[in-house]
């Protein structure tokens, strides 16, 4: 057996933080009780939001493993009606494919090459956003950790002009320069968490 090379400080916060989005996302999952109500993301239900999350968890160990889209998307299984169990099971694999990565490992994703810290950082990103978005749906408590907000925020302000280009999020909705920093976050993606639940 050959010894592990130790991880740097900046691998170790975002694993770290990868416990705590997910952390987030079921708490909030938790508190579901109506399937097929509202959520921020327009032509999502609260099940199209949890199923989309799901989804993004089962593609990890397969790409982390060296897979190409192609390859892995052959690999997925139909995620099955207990979306509960779902999670837990695709987040689990997930969480343990993200320790076993080596950082600096390419990652083929549909539209770029990128390193497993750099596809840690976009997955962080996702699963903390749709964390929000699915409190917001279920009524559940928004406020996320303040750590998580803002390394997410390190992720998405770079790329300001880009994400709405990129057609993943709607136009960002201006706010305030001294809104606290969650709501800033949210905005960029074109979320208004000013607005009443």
């Amino acid at each position: 057996m050959t010894a592990r090379t130790p991880l740097d400080t900046e691998t170790a916060q975002w694993l770290r933080l990868q416990r705590r989005a997910h952390h987030e996302f079921g708490s909030r999952l938790a508190a579901v009780e109506d399937w097929d109500g509202p959520t921020p993301d327009t032509d999502w239900r609260v099940r199209d939001l949890v199923q989309h999350v799901i989804e993004e968890q089962q593609w990890v160990p397969w790409l982390l493993s060296g897979l190409s889209t192609r390859q892995a998307k052959s690999r997925l299984r139909a995620i099955e009606a207990d979306l509960r169990h779902e999670w837990h099971r695709y987040s689990l694999a997930a969480t343990t494919a993200w320790q076993d990565a080596a950082p600096d490992s390419e990652v083929n994703l549909a539209s770029d090459t990128v390193t497993v810290v750099e596809y840690l950082k976009e997955q962080v990103a996702d699963v903390t956003i749709h964390s929000w978005d699915l409190a917001r749906a279920v009524g559940a408590p928004e406020d996320l950790d303040v750590d998580l907000v803002a390394a997410v925020w390190t992720v998405f302000e770079p790329q300001r002009d880009a994400l709405e280009l990129s057609g993943l999020f709607a136009s960002p909705v201006p706010v305030a320069d001294d809104a606290p920093l969650q709501t800033r976050l949210l905005a960029l993606t074109g979320r208004d968490a000013r607005l009443a639940a």
